[in-house]
This record gives C-alpha cells, structure tokens and sequence, in this order.
C-alpha cells in the first residue's frame, strides 16, 4: 500500500478494572478515586481520537463501569483477558490489526490527563521513522507510548523499568522536545499535581476540583 493511503495509527489503550485503578492515589482522592480513574483514562482517550495521525483507539478493560464511558468517548472496547499488562495490550492489538491490518499499532498508557493532541502527533510522526519506537515517561524509568510499523511483531514491555526493557529489544526512544503531556503519566499526587499544572481534559479537571474541595 502507497505511504498516503495507509490508514491512520491505532493505538491500543489498557485501563484497569477500577478497584485496583490508581491505588497510590487512594489517600489524596478518597472516595473520588475510581472516578479520577475514569476521568483520566476518558480525557486521556479523547484527546488521543482528537490526534488527526489517530485513526482509531481501542480499549482494553474487563471493567463495566469503565467501558460504558469509554466507549461514549468513542474508543472501540475489548475485554481483557486478565492475563497482565501487556497480555491485554498484545489482545488489544491483535484486534487492532484486525480493523485495520496496514496501519501502524501503538500501546498508549491510560493515564495521561494533561495530552495535547498536538503533542501526540510529533510523537507519532517520529515513530513512523522506525521500525518500533518508544516514549520515556517523564521520570525517564517508565514508557507512555510504544509503537510498531505495519507488519512489524508488536512486543510491549510495560511495567516497572521498561524504559530499559524497551531499549534492549531494539525499540528507537524518542527524544523529542515539546511532548510534555505526553510523558506526564499519573500515579501519584505528585504526578497529579504536575498535570494539573500542564492543564488536564475537562473529566479530569471536574474531578480533581472536588477533591480539592473535600467534598
């Protein structure tokens, strides 16, 4: 297929069932916690489907309460085969490749509140340069984004250190400046903070008011 005519990105998106979603955020949330998570995880869609190199998202959660809202957003919504991070990753861009069989393939972390749209393309354009590419979180020991070319095997390595693990399977770490929003994943009120202070969707924004609030 001629590179103009090739379909736009799918990305692939992992959201946790909700009661073991954002547990580091319990204490600063309170009973607001499992609605951060679907704000985050909403906002965090919404601004991926507003990327125009984005063609599609497609979500993978075995939570109810989570897929209604997701797929309102306008994200495709598989199950999980609840067999780990990149277990559902792999399961949602198998799907993927189903919808769309020569488009590129990327996994997006579900916990980017504060992405720009305008951001994720630059990323998304740097990825096409390579076979498979990545996105360091902000800390620089994590990943936000991970992508693979057209036909290329789609191996994820998400959780704990997979910067490195990233690296040592030959994936290209995109050093891009500019793409805050983009390595601004959320796990602690640190993070939240941080994000906040980047400017986070609308669901996002509703949410941490009220707890600001206390209420």
């Amino acid at each position: 297929m001629h590179p103009a005519l090739r379909p736009g990105w799918t990305l692939v998106v992992p959201v946790k069932t909700l009661v073991a979603a954002k547990t580091r955020l319990a204490e600063a949330a309170g009973p607001h916690r499992a609605a951060l998570a679907v704000a985050v995880a909403c906002d965090t869609v919404a601004a991926a489907l507003a990327c125009p190199a984005v063609a599609r998202v497609v979500v993978v959660t075995g939570d109810p309460l989570a897929a209604g809202p997701l797929a309102e957003v306008g994200a495709h919504v598989v199950g999980d085969p609840e067999a780990g991070l990149n277990a559902a990753l792999r399961h949602g861009a198998a799907e993927a490749r189903g919808l769309a069989p020569y488009a590129p393939v990327g996994a997006l972390q579900a916990d980017l509140p504060a992405l720009r749209p305008a951001e994720l393309a630059t990323a998304l354009e740097a990825a096409a340069e390579f076979e498979q590419a990545f996105v360091p979180d902000a800390a620089e020991i994590g990943t936000t984004f991970y992508g693979v070319a057209p036909g290329v095997p789609f191996r994820p390595g998400f959780g704990g250190e997979s910067r490195a693990r990233h690296l040592s399977r030959g994936a290209k770490e995109l050093t891009i400046d500019g793409i805050p929003s983009l390595r601004r994943d959320v796990d602690t009120p640190a993070d939240l903070a941080e994000a906040l202070r980047l400017g986070v969707g609308p669901r996002t924004a509703e949410i941490a008011a009220l707890i600001a609030r206390g209420s």
